[in-house]
């Protein structure tokens, strides 16, 4: 009896843990780091910020954007990773991190990146970014026009690896909408997620900067940099649940409080916010006026993904919206109306409702057409 007594007890306080266990509130947040964001990657919504439009350097978190460019000229066949490239005087002229490249030595382009991507080589950074657009200067344009074009307002590349250099600014911000768009590239974890690794054949050992990869649950990925101008730097992204956050630290005074700011950041997000995907509901064919056929086939677009808060206990309800009345002609595709999905009252996303199928308006000929179709089918 005593013994049932005291599992009913744990049970009960195990559960009262689970339910009031307090979230993490963001004035409970220890930052020191200047400038930092959390972004939620599918949405795109801030979930913390401090000063994230402060303009600053961020050293060899820049090549993140050279990564977007590489990946998005081997998406269009413009490199493959393959391709074997050679490194020219220039890129062998670059200082800091680097790989001690040669002019006229060759390596692939997986190596280069590998490289760019792991040990945060300058050198390779260069050498790649000269292959896609012809020179590092033409690609610096390159990194500016898609900056503007991902809405990047705060900032200004001045080169393509972040070695200090005058004018050559961005922001938190602005550093966690080119993560995100680095993300479209599902390839770039295979070398964000690889803690050693070699190139020339196994004579020069590449180790990872991002120390998180080994420590942080759900990690995956991205870029660290650090120099005297723009201290420590990290934009840090991690995925549980279906749930993906970008943390950007911005300044902060040494590795470890980067490292510390990161996770701090990324736990806030875990904690105190879930994605859920509701069911797309079902729909009856709607009627139609003046069609062959009375009624249409209703098909409903992929549901969101919606972002909830931890204490939002409000359940998902889904609300069609079709227009007032169906008329015929109707194209496969076209928009019928729309799902409109709410919590609380409060409305979180819409989703287009579409015909499934093409209805002919009912016309002479195409009334004869269906005549003699039906009489050659008896």
């Amino acid at each position: 009896m005593k013994s049932k007594v005291l599992c009913t007890a744990l049970v009960l306080s195990l559960l009262f843990c689970a339910i009031f266990t307090p979230v993490a509130r963001a004035d409970e947040l220890t930052i020191t780091a200047p400038s930092v964001v959390l972004m939620e990657a599918s949405t795109g919504e801030i979930l913390f910020e401090k000063d994230c439009h402060n303009v600053r350097p961020c050293a060899s978190i820049t090549k993140v954007m050279t990564l977007c460019l590489t990946f998005e000229a081997i998406e269009a066949g413009q490199l493959s990773l393959t391709d074997t490239l050679t490194a020219s005087a220039h890129a062998a002229s670059m200082g800091g991190s680097d790989i001690w490249l040669k002019e006229g030595e060759q390596m692939s382009v997986d190596d280069l990146i590998k490289a760019t991507v792991i040990m945060s080589a300058n050198d390779a950074a260069v050498v790649l970014a000269e292959n896609v657009a012809g020179s590092e200067e033409a690609f610096v344009r390159m990194m500016n026009e898609k900056a503007q074009a991902l809405g990047m307002a705060d900032t200004v590349f001045k080169n393509c690896n972040g070695l200090d250099e005058e004018g050559h600014v961005t922001s938190a911000h602005d550093v966690a909408l080119m993560s995100r768009e680095l993300l479209k590239y599902p390839k770039i974890h295979d070398y964000t997620l690889t803690w050693i690794d070699y190139v020339r054949d196994g004579a020069t050992q590449l180790v990872n900067t991002n120390k998180l990869i080994r420590s942080y649950n759900g990690i995956t990925g991205l870029k660290t940099g650090t120099t005297s101008q723009a201290g420590s730097c990290i934009t840090a992204t991690a995925e549980r649940d279906g749930l993906a956050l970008i943390a950007v630290v911005l300044g902060a005074d040494s590795t470890d409080n980067r490292f510390a700011d990161a996770r701090a950041l990324l736990d806030y997000g875990f904690t105190g916010w879930s994605v859920k995907v509701p069911e797309a509901p079902v729909l009856e064919p709607a009627p139609v006026l003046g069609g062959m056929t009375g009624s249409v086939k209703l098909e409903v677009g992929e549901s969101p993904k919606l972002l909830m808060k931890a204490t939002d206990t409000a359940s998902i309800e889904a609300k069609v919206e079709l227009k007032a009345e169906l008329a015929a002609p109707i194209q496969r595709g076209d928009v019928l109306g729309q799902v409109v999905y709410t919590a609380g009252g409060e409305a979180l996303a819409q989703v287009p409702i579409t015909a499934g199928e093409d209805v002919e308006a009912i016309t002479f000929g195409s009334a004869f057409r269906y005549l003699v179709r039906g009489f050659f089918s008896l």
